[in-house]
């Protein structure tokens, strides 16, 4: 579920990485719905935060099968206030690199 990424994201970043990332192909699977990923980590990253005093990241992957999707997908990290969004070109695929 996405609250359990999350708290795998959680536990890396308290744990002592500084960075941590989404794999390729997770987008929005029926398990995993992307904007329940991205509010989840959003809160894993900054909790980890505050909680270290460091400053930590992760690649929050925005692939989806249009520009216009990915683009609001972006947005909304953006608002999060998520330091990066990540996009897998092959993952994508032409159609999506394309639309």
């Amino acid at each position: 579920s996405a609250k359990n990424y999350g708290r795998a994201v959680y536990e890396c970043l308290r744990g002592g990485l500084d960075f941590t990332k989404d794999d390729e192909n997770v987008n929005s699977q029926p398990f995993m719905r992307w904007r329940d990923r991205f509010l989840f980590v959003a809160e894993a990253l900054f909790k980890s935060q505050a909680e270290t005093g460091e400053i930590k990241g992760h690649y929050l992957n925005a692939t989806a099968g249009t520009c216009e999707e990915m683009l609001k997908r972006a947005v909304f990290a953006r608002e999060l206030g998520a330091p990066i969004v990540m996009h897998d070109y092959l993952t994508g695929g032409f159609t999506a690199n394309t639309s």
